[in-house]
């Protein structure tokens, strides 16, 4: 069976799932839509958001997919039961597998921030899925400045650095052990997030990233998704060509 699988997100930040599947060959082929004309959606309300993507998801039939995969935590946070319903294939959010993520290294008393946007962190999801777990010292934090950083290719530490002081000015008595990148945007950033966070100490600083959780999370699921040769094909709402240069860089590196 050849196995072709759309990821969708609202922009070039699902750029990073796609390369974790794109890199694992899970898939014979892999078709690729960002939303770009209307990125970023975590600052847009849950009607407009679900509208959106079950517009992607009209799209992306087109393909005539077997698999899809939520690159948008904002979309996973609201809009996976629509799609879900809409579909005659398999849906997978990135939430879900990246409280699995979690669960797999952290400590019960670990302190564990996750930040996303405004939609991710307000729906409590990652919340909600780690507290039944047993984990009790959760911070959420709402950091929707940096999606837009990302979306511009603005990565000069001291932009970056700045806007983590505004948003976690509060945190620097806390030790984190945990940061769930709950945007897939803020890989792009991973770097800058570990040095901000880092302690001159033996604990490790773990961070979460939703590509990888994805990946493994559908290897555990689904063991008949066999490896093959992949082909990526992307596309966009707006400035496809952008999309694809951004896209071509981002997979060789």
């Amino acid at each position: 069976m050849t196995y072709k699988v759309g990821i969708f997100d609202s922009g070039v930040g699902g750029l990073t799932v796609a390369k974790s599947i794109y890199q694992a060959k899970l898939f014979d082929e892999i078709i690729y839509f960002g939303d770009t004309a209307r990125v970023p959606y975590g600052s847009k309300n849950e009607s407009t958001i679900i509208r959106y993507s079950l517009e992607a998801l009209e799209f992306l039939k087109n393909f005539e997919i077997n698999f899809l995969i939520t690159a948008c935590n904002s979309v996973s946070s609201c809009a996976l039961p629509d799609l879900k319903r809409e579909s005659n294939f398999e849906v997978v959010g990135v939430i879900d597998a990246g409280i699995k993520a979690v669960q797999k290294i952290a400590k019960v008393d670990d302190n564990i921030l996750i930040i996303g946007t405004k939609t991710t962190i307000k729906s409590n999801l990652y919340q909600i899925g780690l507290k039944k777990l047993g984990y009790k010292n959760i911070i959420a934090i709402p950091t929707p400045l940096l999606v837009p950083i990302v979306e511009e290719e603005i990565f000069e530490e001291k932009i970056i650095f700045d806007i983590f002081e505004y948003y976690f000015k509060n945190l620097k008595k806390i030790d984190i052990d945990i940061v769930v990148l709950g945007c897939t945007h803020f890989p792009l950033i991973a770097d800058e997030i570990y040095k901000f966070f880092y302690r001159k100490n033996e604990k490790k600083l773990n961070l979460i990233h939703s590509g990888d959780a994805i990946l493994e999370y559908l290897i555990e699921k689904y063991p008949n998704l066999k490896p093959s040769k992949s082909e990526i094909e992307f596309f966009a709402s707006e400035n496809p060509q952008n999309l694809k240069n951004i896209a071509l860089k981002w997979l060789q590196n």
